[in-house]
């Protein structure tokens, strides 16, 4: 039995609390790069998920979209009988189309102007699986009236408190008066602040420019039993090449992948988090390796006392993992209240999830064991012949 066992107290963590100073220095930089994948691992997948936010909230299994368009912020239109086409198809049930572009909204707090993102279809339609949307359509029948996103950001003023205080909310979008009927939730994006639902009439009379006869999203419903890909593949072929055919999951998939590959934002906040790993790394480093010099005469004695290299290699690794288990905590716990301050303040969706924080403690781990490994090879100078 090792002496350390009999003592019921690991030699590594002896060796880690010598000096607590040291220790405390090791933590707050496992802390810091710990905190600093979290808030960019965070942002990254809230920017993800919030870019579909408005996607999720359609009643489809197909969506039509022209092939000019790119993302939700590059809406292409194309001609509305395309989509009344797709009715040939026996499996097709119901079709709904969706206007969809950015208009100024003006805040009637304080006058200033925003882009908000402004969708128009039938009050008579079914397009959203909420159905508190579907049962407030029909406020929208009277033109002039719209619903509007409560988790919208601040800028666009206290529509959602005026509105539940029962004040007429009244305001101008596009120069044109407008009044607030109700409300739904969505939720902010990094393409839109703010969502806004209108009747066809309101919308094409906010936007009169738009080309007569034209939409930029075309929602698909099929009959019961009806084979997804079959229909998908159908219309394809049905319809000219000013229009393409994509499955719920494909249209959530071509706006992700914008962000993800078009834009540069996706590759900042993951280098952010590569930065925080290599300086978790280097801290690290820097602790085992300065401990294992200071402990190098001891680490001679128990070599000449019959211990063996990997032995003490264990030694090593154990303040490795040790480092990792006890520089998670905080960082963890840390990222818990930024997440929910940042929820607050941004209405984003930056929140805690399993496999993020199982990721970010693997990278610890890895951090801490990494250099931990390259430590020991401080360990290959241990030579009680040369020390004593």
């Amino acid at each position: 039995m090792h002496f350390w066992q009999a003592r019921k107290i690991p030699l590594a963590w002896l060796l880690l609390t010598r000096q607590p100073m040291r220790l405390a220095v090791a933590l707050a930089g496992i802390g810091f790069a710990g905190l600093l994948m979290f808030i960019q691992l965070g942002f990254r997948d809230a920017l993800f998920d919030s870019s579909v936010t408005i996607h999720k909230l359609f009643d489809a299994d197909l969506v039509l979209l022209s092939p000019r368009t790119t993302s939700s912020i590059r809406m292409a239109s194309f001609p509305r009988r395309r989509l009344i086409q797709t009715m040939a198809d026996p499996d097709v049930a119901e079709i709904a189309p969706v206007h969809w572009d950015f208009l100024l909204w003006r805040n009637p707090e304080n006058f200033s102007n925003r882009p908000i993102l402004a969708l128009g279809y039938e009050p008579t339609d079914t397009v959203f699986l909420d159905p508190a949307v579907t049962e407030q359509s029909s406020l929208l029948s009277q033109k002039g009236r719209v619903i509007f996103d409560e988790l919208s950001r601040d800028e666009f003023g206290p529509i959602p408190e005026w509105f539940r205080q029962g004040r007429t909310v009244e305001t101008e979008a596009a120069g044109k008066k407008l009044r607030v009927a109700g409300l739904f939730t969505a939720g902010p994006s990094f393409g839109a602040d703010g969502t806004l639902l209108t009747s066809t009439e309101t919308f094409l009379s906010l936007l009169p420019n738009n080309p007569q006869g034209a939409i930029e999203l075309g929602l698909i419903r099929l009959r019961p039993g009806a084979d997804l890909l079959q229909v998908k593949k159908s219309l394809g072929r049905l319809l000219p090449d000013d229009v393409k055919v994509f499955t719920m999951q494909d249209f959530v998939d071509l706006e992700m992948n914008y962000w993800k590959n078009s834009t540069a934002i996706g590759f900042i906040f993951a280098l952010g988090a590569a930065m925080g790993f290599v300086v978790g790394c280097v801290i690290v480093y820097q602790i085992l390796y300065s401990d294992v010099s200071d402990h190098l005469p001891e680490y001679a004695t128990l070599m000449a006392m019959g211990y063996k290299l990997f032995t003490l290699l264990g030694v090593v690794a154990r303040e490795g993992f040790l480092l990792a288990l006890i520089g998670y905590v905080p960082a963890y716990g840390i990222s818990q209240l930024l997440y929910i301050f940042i929820q607050s303040a941004t209405k984003l969706p930056v929140m805690m999830v399993f496999d993020r924080a199982v990721l970010v403690f693997a990278m610890i781990l890895v951090m801490c064991m990494g250099s931990a490994a390259l430590a020991m090879r401080r360990l290959g100078d241990a030579d009680p012949a040369e020390i004593f």
